[in-house]
């Protein structure tokens, strides 16, 4: 592949990372937060789709707005749609594990394995496809998540305790 060929692929690869990251951490957080309160399955996967149809919307038309305040409407629409679509694959993938597994924490333990899974998937292509080195961005990613997702549970478990929330 010839470098001008690779160049034009950066704005793909970008609109996927932004839809495929941020559904990583927000759906990871949500059935956290769910299975910790003991929410039943069913409004486990009942929020979790819910939460991902409206988000990966909102996903696409950010990211549509973005590109065309930047100045690039050329390829906005297409790249709001791989946003949209990579938010809603994500997430739905990550909800896959309480439609076949009874015990919430077991499922939310497969959760995070596929939430792994998409990162090394992802990171794996990538590097086929661009040549990218695999293990530093995978890592690097894996960790980001990890801090971010991390980093929104302590704030609901802090929110917990200072403002006596139980459900």
């Amino acid at each position: 592949m010839e470098m001008n060929d690779i160049k034009k692929q950066e704005p793909v690869w970008a609109s996927l990372v932004l839809g495929m990251h941020d559904a990583l951490v927000s759906t990871l957080g949500l059935i956290t937060g769910l299975v910790f309160a003991n929410a039943p399955q069913y409004i486990i996967v009942l929020t979790g789709l819910i939460a991902a149809v409206a988000a990966g919307m909102s996903m696409t038309a950010s990211q549509y707005l973005s590109q065309k305040a930047g100045g690039n409407s050329r390829g906005a629409a297409m790249r709001g749609i791989m946003t949209g679509v990579a938010y809603m694959f994500s997430a739905f993938m990550l909800l896959v594990p309480f439609i076949f597994i009874e015990n919430s924490f077991i499922g939310l333990v497969m959760t995070y394995v596929v939430g792994a899974s998409i990162i090394f998937m992802f990171n794996y292509l990538r590097s086929v496809l661009m040549g990218v080195r695999f293990w530093s961005s995978f890592i690097e990613m894996l960790i980001i998540c990890t801090i971010v997702t991390g980093v929104a549970f302590l704030i609901g478990e802090c929110a917990k305790v200072f403002f006596g929330i139980s459900i």
